[in-house]
């Protein structure tokens, strides 16, 4: 079962300090067959002690603040871009060719929401571009073939694995082997010296500079996390590759936007790497090295560097390459047929794949920057490596949890919750859980008025807020 314990053993974290985390439980909140409310609640837990952390020694104090986990603020935050409103409009969610689909064996998931992906599809299946058409493409072929087909045309395409049948792959296998938070050594070069924190809110990653290369949710997620905690965060974008207008509204919170062609700009992006404290990469394993971007170069360009990277499969097995998305993942490792069943798939409560990668990412580059400063290691410069699909096997190493009325009911025999082996008592404590409402905020913003969910990381003296709404995409400059 996740937990906040074994997660944040895994990013290296003192165990005593886990005594400063309080829990708001609230069954109701991300009901699931799989324990998706306990991973989230770890996710967000793990992430809020890293920042309280880093930052009670940048400010000099002798205890760590008080961290508060609530079920509800996960929840909400787990589905924020549900909430997002854009002027009073909702953003649709998929495109209408991202969904499920019926073949000769069984179903294949495909994901199109952006024009390029949406487009290799159809050159995959030579189809035009009703859902009519799709749908009778791929009625007569296996769900293996669709995969294969629609993969080596740059597509993104799925077949539905059921558990047993994930465990039998090859990509399983490798993922087995691999811890969830990956932690790499890059160099020896001491890290620049943070320097101290003094005045209110307390803000762990003030003064940091993020350069931010990440796409869709997972990254932009971390990314987001850490310009809550003060980075100044910078995400840079292809020109030629726009990211959808609500995505971006939602994920760019804290931060600013720019383009830039690492072809043509590479002594720009030189510039900007030279001054950055923080690497984080959301491309598919390898899509960056050509321009000099692998972490290695980057460490070796810019020592001293924490570099993260995140993405669908691992940077590793026989799926190391290949471009994948939340959804994508919940089919494949069995998640979908779990939630349904192989006949009607279904899903999770949220992307919660996504979200709790991004916030182990974002506490695995708060640890390492503090291991960096205030550590005893030799090597300064760090790789923190991430994969959906090893969170997905975390997810799915716990048994299925009760139903949510059970877990409202109060203790199992042994005096532990049923919700998550976690009873009321000290730092934990239970409360209803009556819809997202509490947990919503308005902003006017450079792209409308908005409402959005609130950040789910909280720490006494922490922020509360974005210091800034996002902005569109791609109108700042590119540079510091």
């Amino acid at each position: 079962m996740p937990d906040i314990g074994s997660v944040w053993g895994e990013l290296g974290g003192d165990p005593a300090l886990l005594a400063r985390v309080s829990t708001v439980v609230r069954p109701g909140a991300l009901p699931a067959r799989l324990p998706v409310r306990e991973l989230a609640r770890a996710c967000v837990g793990a992430c809020a002690l890293a920042a309280a952390e880093l930052g009670a020694r940048r400010a000099g104090r002798a205890g760590v603040p008080r961290v508060t986990v609530d079920d509800g603020a996960v929840a909400t935050a787990f589905t924020g871009e549900r909430h997002l409103l854009v002027d009073g409009r909702a953003p649709q969610a998929f495109a209408p060719l991202s969904r499920f689909w019926r073949t000769a064996d069984g179903c294949v998931r495909t994901h199109a929401n952006y024009p390029h992906h949406r487009a290799r599809l159809l050159r995959a299946l030579d189809v035009p571009g009703d859902p009519a058409a799709v749908e009778s493409a791929l009625r007569d072929r296996s769900a293996l073939e669709v995969e294969e087909t629609v993969y080596a045309a740059g597509g993104l395409a799925v077949a539905l694995r059921t558990p047993a049948e994930w465990a039998g792959h090859d990509q399983a296998a490798a993922l087995a082997t691999r811890p969830l938070v990956e932690h790499v050594r890059l160099d020896t070069t001491r890290a620049r010296a943070l320097p101290p924190l003094d005045g209110a809110p307390l803000l762990p990653a003030a003064g940091l500079r993020v350069l931010d290369l990440t796409r869709v949710l997972a990254g932009p997620v971390a990314t987001r996390t850490l310009a809550l905690l003060g980075a100044d965060v910078l995400r840079l974008d292809a020109p030629h590759l726009p990211e959808l207008p609500d995505q971006h509204a939602d994920t760019g919170f804290g931060k600013r936007s720019a383009t830039l062609d690492l072809a043509a700009g590479g002594d720009r992006f030189a510039e900007l790497l030279a001054a950055a404290d923080v690497v984080v990469t959301g491309y598919r394993p390898g899509a960056l090295d050509r321009f000099g971007l692998s972490p290695e170069a980057l460490a070796e360009r810019r020592p001293g560097l924490v570099v993260a990277q995140v993405s669908a499969w691992g940077a590793y097995g026989p799926w190391g390459g290949r471009r994948g998305f939340d959804s994508l993942v919940q089919v494949a490792t069995g998640i979908a047929a779990v939630e349904g069943s192989p006949q009607r798939p279904g899903a999770l409560p949220a992307q919660a794949l996504d979200h709790g990668t991004g916030y182990l990412l974002a506490a695995a580059v708060l640890r390492a920057l503090t291991e960096q400063a205030y550590g005893d290691a030799a090597g300064r410069g760090r790789l923190v490596r991430l994969a959906l699909a090893r969170t997905a096997a975390w997810l799915q190493d716990g048994s299925h949890r009760p139903e949510d009325g059970a877990a409202a009911h109060g203790a199992g025999a042994d005096g532990a919750g049923a919700d998550g082996g976690e009873a009321p008592g000290a730092g934990v404590r239970a409360a209803p859980y009556d819809g997202p409402a509490p947990w919503l905020a308005e902003t006017d913003s450079p792209v409308g008025h908005l409402r959005y969910a609130r950040p789910a990381v909280s720490f006494a003296d922490g922020p509360h807020d974005w210091a800034r709404p996002p902005g569109p995409w791609g109108a700042d400059a590119a540079r510091w």
